[in-house]
């Protein structure tokens, strides 16, 4: 059995140093880096990495258990996906909370009067700093969707039960939406 060491603050053995860093690419969302690094051996290699402003997800829950989720075809993997309703946060500064309720009416026409954080996920640690806050929302109340010029969204509500069974069954295929079903469904 292979034994992990706790996270602590004797891991500067693993840290690398960045030497010189460039833009590659500066888009509207993405922003790709290339940086010069010293290795802990002393060896300097290079990191492209995507520096991305970070963004907020929620899980709206209703009354009887069903959560709210939104259909939208994603142009990177080519199809249509269930996920939770997300959006990236509009400055540095912007509070994370804020953002996910933003994105719970644009995306769905709902409002909450309870709205929880459950996690911070880093959704690509390997080549990109993008954190996303994911919260919970509950005491929904309707309202009229009003999304971006371009966003094409359909809503969908589905039993809590049904859509842990679609993470299951490979249905539900997006982090953010896989993480907040499990952190939900281990809480019922």
């Amino acid at each position: 059995m292979v034994m992990t060491d706790k996270m602590n603050n004797n891991d500067n053995d693993l840290i690398e140093k960045k030497i010189d860093s460039k833009n590659v690419f500066d888009g509207h969302l993405l922003h790709v880096r290339c940086d010069s690094v010293r290795l802990p051996n002393g060896n300097v290699t290079t990191r492209e990495w995507v520096k991305h402003p970070g963004a907020a997800a929620v899980l709206p829950i209703l009354p009887d258990g069903r959560v709210i989720l939104v259909r939208q075809y994603r142009y990177p993997v080519q199809r249509v996906t269930l996920e939770i309703p997300a959006g990236k946060l509009d400055s540095p500064d912007e509070n994370p909370l804020d953002c996910a309720k933003r994105e719970l009416a644009e995306e769905t026409g709902y409002h909450a009067s309870d709205v929880e954080k459950i996690l911070t996920l880093a959704t690509t640690v390997g080549f990109s700093n993008e954190f996303i806050h994911i919260y919970t929302a509950k005491g929904l109340v309707p309202g009229k969707q009003h999304t971006d010029d371009d966003e094409f969204i359909h809503v969908v509500e589905v039993p809590l039960e049904k859509a842990y069974e679609m993470v299951q069954n490979g249905e539900i295929i997006d982090a953010k939406t896989i993480a907040a079903i499990l952190w939900e469904f281990a809480r019922r």
